[in-house]
């Protein structure tokens, strides 16, 4: 019988993959035990790309030759120190962008049209006719995107379709068909609505701070479908508190699962579960990638979707 390639899964979150690498691999899964006794023959780990990589586990690893991440962002992997060591690291992208952006939508709707608040208000038996809920209208709402990239983009058209006008902020320039504010600031001081759907990384750390909270104001709202750092938390939190900032919507937390006691006395916010790309299309497509990612790295050849860095 031939060798199987062993393969290692780290987070137990990813623990449902198990059955689909085991039909053509060995698989260890780090939080039921060491691997000890494989150390030496596992070839690839398969790690969800929002955690911090545990680098202690990868150098007993002698004969690793590949880091795959399970999904499309990588934010929790030290690009840096794998390429020190030789370690190529795969994703999935373009898999999951257009369900976070029909998720973003659904938040911004669910926000500004308060449909969340409509179904509360009924279910709490406190529908009156004369006292209509009334709300402002998509149409004319200035939506600023903070990174347009594959999700950024998707979301641009969705809300332009709606009558809304699309401005963006990135770090750096590109081809658009929407125009570019001068800055992050500016972006968030001329919009209603402020979408953050770009990656994070190392340097962009609550890159929505308090002074980008306040040039958003007390009518605007703040949606991130992107990561939880990316956003101060604390000060969106005491934003919505003081009347600073009118309405959060938010899929993406600091502490995820983020505690609910922390949301109890924060108004006018709109939560959900981090399960803006969770559609079983899209965890179909990560791990077709995913296998295809493993099949190439054991077998010495090139890989099907490796990161590739930023220039």
């Amino acid at each position: 019988m031939p060798h199987r390639p062993h393969v290692l899964i780290m987070p137990s979150l990813l623990g449902p993959l198990t059955g689909f690498l085991e039909s053509a691999y060995t698989v260890h899964r780090l939080w039921e035990h060491p691997p000890v006794e494989a150390q030496g023959l596992i070839q690839a780990v398969v790690v969800a790309g929002e955690d911090p990589l545990d680098t202690r586990v990868i150098e007993r690893l002698p004969n690793l030759k590949l880091i795959a991440c399970f999904t499309s962002g990588y934010d929790g992997i030290d690009l840096d120190w794998c390429e020190a060591r030789g370690l190529p690291v795969t994703h999935a992208p373009a898999v999951n962008h257009e369900d976070v952006a029909d998720h973003a939508v659904g938040l911004i709707l669910g926000s500004v049209r308060r449909i969340v608040d409509g179904d509360r208000t009924l279910k709490a038996g406190g529908w009156s006719m004369d006292a209509r809920l009334m709300t402002p209208s998509m149409k004319g709402r200035r939506v600023g995107i903070v990174g347009l990239g594959l999700i950024g983009e998707a979301v641009a058209k969705r809300v332009e379709v709606m009558g809304c006008s699309v401005a963006w902020w990135g770090p750096r320039v590109k081809d658009s068909p929407w125009p570019r504010a001068g800055s992050l600031l500016d972006l968030a001081r001329d919009s209603d609505v402020l979408v953050v759907a770009c990656r994070a990384d190392g340097t962009n750390r609550g890159l929505i701070s308090a002074g980008v909270i306040e040039a958003l104001g007390p009518n605007g709202l703040l949606v991130n479908v992107a990561r939880g750092s990316l956003v101060d938390e604390d000060a969106a939190i005491a934003a919505l508190q003081a009347g600073r900032l009118g309405q959060a919507a938010l899929d993406v937390f600091e502490t995820e699962p983020t505690p609910a006691t922390r949301w109890t006395d924060v108004p006018n916010v709109v939560l959900t579960p981090h399960t803006g790309g969770a559609t079983s299309e899209a965890v179909q497509g990560m791990l077709m990638l995913l296998m295809k990612n493993l099949a190439a790295a054991v077998a010495g050849e090139p890989l099907v979707t490796p990161v590739v860095r930023s220039i």
